[in-house]
Parts: structure tokens; C-alpha cells; sequence
């Protein structure tokens, strides 16, 4: 292999299959390399994600350093044909969106989102940790949501139905990505 690696950003909203996704197309892809945003510390960034996106979600107000440097590292290594992003932005932060060859949407319904997340974040909480959580989505969280689906959709290469089985959403992926010649 001579090409530099293919990155392939993979977003959607909290619970929307990010993951999920990102994992399953590593044991289908040959030669690929996951970098998942959730496992970054990134300074100089929005600490409330509500109040960021009320201020107008000014996606160039993550410092995203850490993340593009791996990104470069990996790059560099010619043995990789893809580098797959579990992240949220598509191409909508200016430092991040150069490196980015192709971008996926997987739009899966809120409320679906909203159980997914539930059930993996809360299980060992109490039902009390779990009353507030859905007070802070009902109240302020919410409009997060729909922000990605504002701006995170449409700014992305193609769009995947969230409420597929995830063989199936695998499967329209790589068909896509055979299709572009990826």
C-alpha cells in the first residue's frame, strides 16, 4: 500500500450508534485504525455542552489538538487504508476538516438515542440519577440533539437510518463506501 489512509468521520447524536457502528466496520474494513472522541481530554474547549450550543455552537471552539494529532500520526502509516472517527462534527470544525475524506450521518430517532444512552450510562444508578438525567435532556439537553441534526446531518456525505439492525447499517456503509471508490 502507497496511499495515505482514507479518514472516515462516523457521527450522530448521543446513543445514536456512533460506537457501535465504528467497532463492527473495524472487523469488516482490512488495515483500519479507530479513533474514538470520547477517549480524548481536549482543553480549552466547552465544558457545558447545553450552554455552548444556546451560545450558537460554535464548532471551531474545540481545541481538537490532541485527536488531529493521532489522526497525522496515523496518516503517516502506510499500512492503514482507513482511519475511522467515532466523532460528532462531520466536517464543521475548520482544524479537523481537511483531514476528513468522508463523512456519515447515522440518524437514529431521539427517543431511541435517548434509551440507548439510558440504559448504558445509568445501569448501575439509581433511579433517582436517572429522573435527573431526563429532567436535564427535557429542559436544557435536548436542544443538543437537535443541534447535530440541524447542522451535523446536513453537512455530512451521506446519511444512514439509525433504526436499521446494525448488519444492515454496516452493510449500506460499506456499499457506499465501494461505491465512492474509497
Amino acid at each position: 500500500m502507497n496511499a495515505k489512509p482514507n479518514v472516515i468521520s462516523i457521527a450522530a447524536v448521543s446513543g445514536g450508534g456512533k460506537t457501535t457502528i465504528t467497532n463492527q466496520l473495524l472487523g469488516k474494513l482490512n488495515n483500519s485504525k479507530a479513533l474514538y472522541f470520547d477517549e480524548y481530554d481536549f482543553k480549552d474547549c466547552p465544558d457545558d455542552i447545553c450552554d455552548w450550543v444556546s451560545r450558537g455552537a460554535d464548532y471551531n471552539e474545540w481545541n481538537l489538538a490532541p485527536l488531529i494529532k493521532d489522526i497525522q500520526v496515523h496518516l503517516n502509516n502506510k499500512s492503514l487504508k482507513y482511519i475511522l472517527l467515532d466523532y460528532p462534527f462531520a466536517y464543521l470544525n475548520n482544524a479537523i476538516s481537511g483531514y476528513i475524506d468522508l463523512t456519515v450521518f447515522i440518524d437514529t430517532p431521539l427517543d431511541i438515542a435517548m434509551a440507548r444512552r439510558i440504559l448504558r450510562d445509568y445501569s448501575e444508578n439509581s433511579m433517582n440519577d436517572v429522573k435527573s438525567d431526563l429532567n436535564n435532556y427535557l429542559f436544557r439537553g435536548r436542544d443538543a440533539y437537535l443541534e447535530m441534526q440541524r447542522n451535523v446531518k446536513p453537512n455530512s456525505d451521506f446519511v444512514i437510518e439509525g433504526l436499521l439492525p446494525v448488519p444492515l447499517i454496516v452493510d449500506h456503509f460499506l456499499k457506499e463506501l465501494s461505491h465512492r471508490s474509497l
